[in-house]
């Protein structure tokens, strides 16, 4: 399928999972953790979950882990792109901090 000319692909919806939510809820989370999170739903909607430095999963291709934070200081962001979903969309479905 491709766009009408001149116009940039649309990113995909990036959903957060009931873990990741209750995570960004807890007020003890320190802010550049909270950030670093926003942060990341951010380039893997733009990326449509081609995050460069994002690897995939060899049983699963459409799962993906990203660093979180600079260099991934903070720890890994894990998340599914479901392409095939009617709208199709991204959900991060879990933070592994350090």
């Amino acid at each position: 399928m491709s766009e009408p000319s001149g116009e940039e692909p649309q990113g995909l919806p990036c959903l957060l999972s009931e873990e990741v939510t209750d995570l960004l809820m807890d007020r003890t989370l320190p802010g550049d953790v909270f950030g670093a999170i926003v942060a990341a739903t951010v380039v893997i909607n733009d990326t449509r979950g081609q995050v460069p430095g994002s690897t995939a999963s060899a049983k699963w291709p459409e799962q993906r882990r990203m660093p979180l934070g600079a260099d991934g200081s903070l720890g890994i962001a894990e998340y599914v792109i479901v392409a095939d979903a009617d709208p199709p969309h991204i959900v991060l479905t879990r933070i592994q901090l350090y």
